[in-house]
Order: structure tokens, then C-alpha cells, then sequence
């Protein structure tokens, strides 16, 4: 399987995945733990992925999303943004409608 596969494989498995370091509850950077607490205050349902766990996901998926930096939010498989993008989408309002229309069946 190749990296793309296996990341669309990723991507396809939750409505909601954030990429990022470390887990929910340890954040092993600051924009992931502030990713974490923009997702919380949303009352978000997601998954999410270690990128230290997986060095071919870490690098893959920079090239893939086209996207260096992380965490990385995806909503149904598209990719919304890092840290500064949830924070924006989270104060104009935009954000929680988002995550919830992702898990609405």
C-alpha cells in the first residue's frame, strides 16, 4: 500500500482526524495542545494521530496535504488547516458548525 493510500485510509476512517503530536491528553507541542483545546471548547467528537508514531505518515502527509506544519485538521477528508486556521474558524463562529454537520448522519 502506498503512503497516499494509506493516508486516504486514515482520512476515510473518521469524520473528524487531527494530525498532530503527541496525543489529546499529551500534547507533545503548543499548537497541538492548542488545537486540542479549540476541539474541546467545540465539543468536537474526533480522532486523532500520533505523528511521532508513524515517521512515513509524518512525512508523507506534508507532502500529500501540501501542508508542512502540524497538527492538520481534516473534516471529511479535506483539510481545513493548522493551529492558526482552527483558532480563526473557532472566533468567527465557523468552526463548531463545521465539526458538527462532519458527524451528522
Amino acid at each position: 500500500m502506498s503512503i497516499n493510500e494509506r493516508i486516504e485510509q486514515l482520512l476515510q476512517s473518521a469524520p473528524v482526524i487531527l494530525f498532530m503530536k503527541g496525543t489529546p491528553d499529551f500534547p507533545q507541542c503548543g499548537f497541538s495542545g492548542q488545537a486540542i483545546q479549540v476541539l474541546d471548547a467545540c465539543n468536537a467528537k474526533f480522532e486523532h494521530f500520533n505523528i511521532f508514531e508513524d515517521q512515513e505518515i509524518r512525512e508523507g502527509l506534508k507532502t500529500y496535504s501540501n501542508w508542512p506544519t502540524f497538527p492538520q485538521l481534516y473534516i471529511k477528508g479535506e483539510l481545513i488547516g493548522g493551529c492558526d486556521i482552527m483558532i480563526d474558524l473557532y472566533k468567527s463562529g465557523e468552526l463548531a458548525p463545521m465539526l458538527a454537520a462532519a458527524i451528522e448522519v
